[in-house]
């Protein structure tokens, strides 16, 4: 089931020029519409958001009138207001037990498409009281995060089982021009090797963007899946369930004392495809330092924990991955102002000419 349509017609826009004022100003009216539940609101700018929206924890009362620590945010876009809303939608009476423990998103306490007339998205969810995994990374950390995006990708086909949309297309074509001018004007090292890479991939670019294009979509992908952006649940140790972010919790009949669960945040960018998008997107994160993921080999990784679920791979998923891998090595000195560490340049253009040869028919 669909949720509604998070942008209803004939609703003013709320001006998004100072989005903390505009929370600030707002605060009184989403205490009102969360049922006097929801107290007051420490709002706080993040180093790590750059979605604009403005941020805040408070306390909230469930219906048991049990207080759990939440986090408010607002405005949020459409993608990550109908998805969070989708996905961490938790009965106040069993906030703690069943399936609500276990999701693989942050638990919503309430949300709303509107807010003192506007059309404004906003959210309260539970303050995640772990770490993020970027905090230390190990073999397990990686492996939790390609579980709990398995657990997503379980719980987005649960929600919405046909792919109903289609994938907003990449102007490949575009990014890779640029990149031949990048290389081509010899700012960046081992140019000469670049320009070369760069215009065998153009070559074949007809024939590699046909079979990206080609793909199955068989999943909602995450599509911003990093360490940063993934947190552990954690279970206090007298076995209260504390909400997210170190604060104080609520007894209930949580999971066992000391277990940790992992959560994925940030649902903006989701959006209907392969599932080795997203194992790509982690891997891609380090290349030129592979050894941060600590041998582990995220495609593969990921192919096994869907294997072990029950969810579909492809059997040419391998393919898939390095056709990806190409183009997106091939974009590297089109992004060179955001992408231009020398170790993940040369790993990119090693990619190319490892990768390009085997896809190329």
């Amino acid at each position: 089931m669909n949720p509604p349509a998070v942008h209803p017609p004939n609703r003013p826009k709320a001006d998004l020029s100072d989005t903390h004022s505009l929370s600030v100003a707002l605060e009184p009216v989403l205490r009102e519409v969360c049922g006097g539940r929801l107290g007051e609101i420490e709002w706080f700018h993040s180093t790590w958001q750059h979605s604009g929206a403005a941020t805040g924890f408070a306390k909230y009362r469930l219906n048991d009138h049990a207080t759990i620590d939440v986090m408010v945010k607002m405005p949020v876009g459409p993608a990550e207001l109908r998805w969070t809303s989708t996905l961490g939608a938790a009965d106040h009476s069993s906030w703690d037990g069943g399936d609500a423990i276990h999701k693989p998103t942050p638990r919503v306490v309430a949300s709303g498409a509107e807010l003192g007339g506007y059309d404004l998205g906003w959210l309260v969810v539970e303050r995640l009281n772990g770490q993020l995994l970027s905090t230390k990374m190990d073999a397990d950390t990686v492996l939790d995060l390609l579980r709990v995006a398995a657990d997503f990708h379980e719980a987005a086909g649960r929600a919405r089982p046909v792919i109903d949309e289609a994938p907003k297309p990449t102007p490949w074509e575009e990014h890779i021009a640029r990149a031949r001018e990048a290389t081509k004007a010899g700012g960046i090292s081992e140019s000469q090797h670049w320009n070369e890479a760069v215009k065998r991939v153009q070559r074949a670019l007809p024939q590699l963007v046909a079979r990206w294009n080609g793909r199955v979509l068989n999943t909602w992908c995450h599509g911003d899946l990093h360490p940063g952006n993934a947190m552990h649940r954690r279970a206090a140790a007298n076995g209260d369930v504390a909400g997210v972010g170190g604060g104080s919790g609520r007894t209930g009949d949580g999971p066992a004392a000391g277990r940790h669960g992992c959560v994925l945040v940030d649902m903006a960018l989701v959006h209907p495809g392969h599932w080795v998008e997203d194992a790509l997107y982690l891997e891609r994160q380090y290349w030129g330092h592979a050894e941060l993921l600590h041998g582990v080999k995220p495609v593969s990784a990921l192919a096994k924990i869907r294997r072990d679920r029950g969810l579909p791979t492809d059997d040419q998923y391998a393919e898939v991955a390095m056709v990806r891998r190409v183009l997106m090595a091939a974009c590297a000195p089109a992004f060179v102002e955001r992408e231009g560490n020398p170790k993940y340049l040369h790993a990119a253009l090693e990619l190319i000419n490892q990768t390009l040869p085997q896809v190329i028919r």
